[in-house]
């Protein structure tokens, strides 16, 4: 590791040292320090060329266009000491003609083995010339002060601004207004031909001119260090020309109202102005030159439609209309010709109301009903009564009505009256008094008839009574005049009126020109039953509803409950046995009995009986002492016939005491109602606990239906047998409630019962007389029928 950082050391110990070699040779060549730059300068004024050089050690000199320039006092001096490498140049007096160029400072080799002379880069040296006055050109013409740049909207205009004889070249901006447009313009610069120390500047603007350039000022910018100001500008105004526009001015807001001042100005917008013409829709001369329409003040006649439309040298305007609309309260013209019109009783009568307004009017017919009362008849300009009575009798008015500017202008026309003629008219209006008994009742009635009535009177029952009489509690008053013209009010007064009073009475009046009767009813309060209102006949029938629902659903309750009480009841069912047979056979270890497969097949060898027995062991047990056989040939007698109807009697007798027994088995069970809703799960398991104790201790061998069989027929050699089509029942197991003799206990021996007594298997062995007839009505056929509850499909004829 020790020898690694030595030689390390020692590696850049070396390199140190020949850098230092290289640097003290490069510092040993001269070089610039400093060299010229471009410089401007005005006439006249002096301007100081900068080159200083590094280690001089040859000569320094100056060259203008490539060839030198001597030393001149007053006119190229040194600026400083060029022993120290200073050889800057003073240019005195600078002028155009001698100064204006291009110089390079020069420093010769320090020797003629080293070759570092130095030359700098050459650097222009301008003596400024103000150049002068910007000018704009337009289509290749110089535009004289006053004329504008006209081109019509959406050209483009190309503008150009010249800046001639400028040492070095103006700088040239363009403004459109206050916008600098320079971006949009090229510029170019050029020896003037006659002068080629000076330049001429020339920028192009090209822009795309809208009338929203019109009137604006487009101004040429020449920037310069030689001006006073240091920029001289030149302006033009822009003209761009384009067809009229126009716009409406003073058209009425809301409803113009007749008498209203109004003027409608249709204000132009176009380069060069155009000319304005009002028309009026409708008609063919002018309404207007000028550019206002006027109309001080303004009537309905003037209401129309207006058109205002502009034209200059480049086009026409859209026309703009505008539509007056002058609104005026109602005038009416006319209601009718005479003021007083007299009708006949029920004929027609008809008014016109001729009326003219602005928005278009309401109409109202309005008839005077004494001093204050108004009363509506129509709502239409036409008023017609088609039956004219004498209450449309009196003074009517036509209303209009129309709205301007949010506030109704009514007016009404002068009265007319219309007389009614004719038979007297009871008016139908109160039809009904109620009076209290024991009080003073008043019949009103209002009659009306023009000439005025000549006789009145009231009549109920076989009682007359003429107005301004009385009798007894009765007075009739003489008619009064009513509010209403030829109208008259007739009164009846009962006093202390009873029920027998309750009744309608009737006014009976005459005129000249007719007749007329009508009733008023008298009601006396205690006379007869109040009726029931209707709320309460409501409430009675609601409550009935609700008594009748109650019952309903209580009478569906206890149905429901009494079903739940049939289905425990002892009562001697089918499905009841059917269910204690099933207990019985758990009870005692047996089967429910089926029909063996070597019986379905014929291959059973024992008796027929066995076939229907309620268990197995019963099938397989030996032949019944008292097989139910028919025996054919010599060995059947009736005396033995006589023994074997014995012994099956006293063999279904023993049965039937058995099925007794198990009835009165059945009858222990208590019955019991359900006590209600909650407690009938409760009561049905103690119910069926007491059921269980009772089958305990029922006999344990007891079945019911061990004795039961159906007697088999061979017809095999001497013994019959009955033949059956289809296949046997798998058990025998359905029971009906009718069942209720064991077979073969009918009236008759040798009778069997079936559920249903229509459908009885009879087997009723003949009286036998001797040997033949025994042979002879053996051999005859008997017709078996069996009820489908012990064979569900059927016997076939049983031949004998």
């Amino acid at each position: 590791m020790a020898n690694i950082f030595s030689i390390s050391f020692n590696l850049a110990s070396c390199l140190l040292v020949i850098s230092s070699i290289f640097n003290q040779g490069a510092d040993c060549l001269q070089r610039f320090d400093k060299q010229p730059v471009y410089s401007e300068v005005n006439p006249g004024e002096d301007i100081k060329l900068d080159c200083k050089i590094f280690n001089k050690k040859g000569s320094c000199s100056w060259q203008k266009d490539n060839k030198p320039v001597g030393i001149y006092l007053k006119k190229y001096e040194w600026a400083g000491s060029e022993s120290d490498g200073d050889c800057s140049l003073w240019v005195r007096a600078a002028t155009l003609e001698f100064d204006d160029g291009e110089w390079e400072c020069q420093v010769t080799a320090s020797d003629f083995t080293t070759q570092d002379a130095l030359t700098s880069t050459p650097i222009r040296l301008v003596v400024r010339v103000a150049p002068q006055r910007p000018r704009i050109e337009f289509r290749s013409a110089q535009l004289l002060p006053g004329h504008n740049v006209t081109a019509r909207a959406g050209e483009r205009a190309a503008v150009k601004c010249v800046s001639r004889y400028g040492n070095p070249p103006a700088r040239i901006k363009w403004f459109v207004g206050d916008e600098d447009v320079t971006s949009a313009s090229r510029q170019s610069d050029a020896p003037e031909t006659d002068n080629p120390k000076t330049a001429a500047a020339a920028s192009l603007l090209e822009i795309l001119l809208d009338k929203d350039r019109h009137g604006q000022t487009l101004r040429c910018v020449a920037l310069h260090e030689s001006y006073p100001t240091k920029s001289l500008g030149v302006e033009a105004r822009l003209d761009v020309t384009y067809p009229p526009e126009v716009r409406l001015i003073g058209a009425p807001v809301g409803d113009l109202e007749e008498g209203q001042p109004v003027v409608l100005r249709c204000v132009t917008d176009a380069n060069p102005p155009a000319s304005v013409v009002w028309r009026r829709a409708g008609r063919t001369d002018i309404a207007s030159l000028e550019e206002s329409l006027q109309f001080r003040p303004v009537t309905r006649r003037d209401s129309a439609t207006y058109t205002c439309q502009a034209k200059n040298t480049l086009g026409a305007s859209e026309p703009i209309t505008v539509y007056l609309d002058v609104k005026y309260p109602p005038q009416i013209k006319s209601v009718g010709k005479d003021r007083l019109t007299t009708a006949t009783l029920f004929s027609e009568v008809a008014f016109e109301c001729d009326a003219d307004a602005n928005p278009t009017p309401t109409f109202q017919w309005l008839q005077r009903v004494g001093s204050d009362a108004v009363l509506v008849r129509s709502r239409e300009s036409r008023l017609v009564i088609a039956n004219a009575t004498y209450e449309h009798q009196g003074e009517y008015v036509c209303r209009v009505t129309n709205v301007i500017a949010g506030q109704e202008r009514p007016v009404q026309s002068e009265a007319i009256t219309i007389q009614v003629v004719g038979a007297p008219q009871v008016v139908r209006e109160e039809m009904e008094v109620v009076a209290a008994r024991g009080s003073d009742a008043t019949l009103r009635m209002v009659v009306c008839a023009d000439p005025r009535p000549n006789t009145a009177s009231w009549e109920w029952g076989s009682l007359q009574l003429k107005a301004g009489e009385g009798i007894g509690k009765y007075q009739a008053e003489e008619l009064k005049q009513e509010g209403r013209e030829d109208c008259y009010e007739a009164r009846l007064y009962v006093r202390e009126v009873e029920p027998s009073d309750s009744r309608s009475y009737f006014l009976l009046v005459k005129n000249e020109r007719g007749i007329d009767k009508h009733w008023v009813r008298l009601v006396v309060r205690g006379s007869y039953t109040e009726p029931i209102s209707m709320m309460t006949l409501v409430s009675a029938a609601s409550g009935c509803l609700l008594v009748f629902i109650l019952c309903v659903l209580c009478a569906v309750y206890c149905v429901r409950t009494e079903k739940c009480c049939f289905s425990r009841r002892g009562d001697f069912k089918p499905t009841d046995l059917e269910s204690e047979k099933s207990d019985i056979d758990s009870m005692t270890g047996r089967k429910t009995p089926r029909i063996e497969a070597s019986v379905l097949h014929g291959q059973h060898n024992g008796p027929g009986e066995a076939m229907y027995c309620s268990t197995p062991t019963r099938r397989l047990a030996p032949p019944h002492p008292h097989p139910h056989l028919i025996t054919g040939g010599g060995s059947g007698s009736p005396e033995a016939m006589k023994n074997h109807h014995q012994q099956q009697l006293l063999h279904h007798q023993q049965l039937q005491q058995q099925l007794h027994s198990q009835y009165e088995l059945q009858n222990h069970f208590p019955r019991r109602a359900s006590g209600g809703a909650g407690g009938g799960r409760s009561s049905s398991k103690k119910r069926h606990r007491e059921r269980d104790r009772e089958r305990e201790r029922a006999p344990k061998d007891t079945n019911v239906f061990a004795e039961l069989q159906v007697p088999s027929v061979s017809n095999n050699g001497s013994t019959m047998s009955m033949s059956v089509s289809g296949s046997l029942p798998h058990r025998m197991n359905y029971y009906n409630k009718s069942f209720t003799t064991p077979l073969g206990l009918g009236p008759n021996p040798g009778t069997y019962f079936t559920p249903y007594p229509s459908q009885q298997l009879t087997f009723r062995p003949p009286p036998v007389h001797n040997q033949e007839e025994t042979t002879r009505r053996s051999n005859s056929s008997m017709q078996l029928r069996a009820s489908h509850h012990y064979q569900p499909h059927s016997f076939d004829k049983a031949e004998i």
